[in-house]
């Protein structure tokens, strides 16, 4: 696709340079991935996306310093180009999201083994060290394959236009047209029925938001009493069949993320291309990271529970493992009392 840079009106005369409105959708993009990064990142050093989401923020500040300098300084002064900082930024921007979710995928495939039960420490050096070569490799393979001269583009209106080459991310186009049809037909054959999943969905989580409210006194919550929370809890027997675990945990996906792959598929048929520097961001790379999690949450939960050792997620899988299994499950847990190093003391479910 084509960035229009500089603009000249034949008649007029007057000359618009579109520098500073790069910048301007560069400072968004940043403030968004700030945003998003603030409200879902929370354990850096434990897992590989989190610190990529973290270093996603870092390059973007990078790159809004570096068009900011050329912008300041102008094209006459400052040492590289606009075109140079757009070219580069999408090709390195759209050669990351393969790596990272492949590097992604083994990080939660070998989560279990010994292999990474390391130290905190030990796994913050080991994912900043992965994400760092994923970035020299990325940035490595735009020189010598990225075009970063301006072309020159004549009108018969007598307008000229210079405008820089730019690459769209197919790794991310592709992934968000697959993961938009996979999830809607997958709930096409279940429509009548996910209106009902949906409500019982929302009082499983206000159920289990007032046991955690109930559960501030740690030595005095037993089992007889989580027993009697549980029977009051689902009192009403439900009438209607419940879904099973696979389709269960994809309308958790669903109901949370299908309003950006909306947005996004809305603006490929619209034509509205997106460089790779936009849409390789943090909201897309969120979205990816509650993928594999729900892939790993589903086949784990068939052996270890619902409770296994995946990370904080936007998406709330206990509650919809729970839609699917039903609450007998819950009255068989039991209250683990676990003494941690920390100061503050957990609530192990089993």
């Amino acid at each position: 696709m084509l960035a229009v840079m500089e603009q000249w009106e034949g008649n007029t005369g007057c000359h618009d340079d579109k520098t500073a409105k790069y910048l301007l959708l560069m400072t968004l993009k940043l403030g968004l991935d700030a945003s998003v990064f603030c409200l879902c990142c929370q354990k850096l050093y434990k897992f590989f996306l989190n610190m990529c989401s973290l270093s996603l923020v870092l390059f973007d500040l990078l790159l809004v310093i570096f068009m900011a300098t050329v912008w300041i300084l102008g094209t006459e002064k400052s040492p590289v180009s606009p075109c140079f900082v757009l070219a580069n930024a999408s090709a390195a921007y759209g050669a990351v999201p393969l790596p990272m979710m492949f590097i992604g995928f083994l990080d939660y495939y070998f989560q279990d083994s010994s292999l990474c039960n390391q130290r905190s420490f030990c796994k913050l050096v080991r994912n900043a060290i992965l994400t760092l070569l994923v970035w020299i490799l990325a940035v490595t393979y735009t020189f010598g394959h990225v075009q970063s001269e301006l072309i020159e583009l004549d009108y018969v209106t007598k307008t000229v236009v210079l405008v820089c080459k730019v690459d769209m991310s197919t790794v991310t186009t592709y992934f968000v047209w697959g993961l938009f049809m996979a999830v809607i037909c997958t709930m096409l054959p279940f429509s009548s029925m996910i209106p009902c999943w949906v409500k019982e969905a929302n009082r499983i989580s206000e159920a289990r938001e007032e046991q955690e409210k109930k559960r501030s006194d740690l030595f005095t919550s037993t089992n007889c009493i989580e027993k009697k929370n549980c029977e009051k809890n689902y009192l009403e027997d439900t009438n209607w069949s419940r879904p099973p675990l696979w389709f269960s945990l994809t309308l958790g996906f669903g109901l949370f993320w299908l309003p950006y792959l909306a947005v996004s598929v809305t603006c490929l048929l619209l034509g509205m291309g997106i460089p790779g520097y936009l849409s390789v961001n943090i909201l897309w790379l969120e979205c990816a990271n509650s993928l594999l999690v729900g892939l790993f949450f589903w086949a784990k939960s068939k052996i270890q529970g619902p409770y296994s050792q995946l990370p904080e997620n936007v998406c709330s899988w206990h509650v919809f493992w729970q839609l699917s299994k039903g609450p007998q499950w819950q009255q068989n847990s039991m209250a683990v009392f676990i003494p941690l190093k920390k100061k503050k003391d957990t609530l192990l479910w089993v």
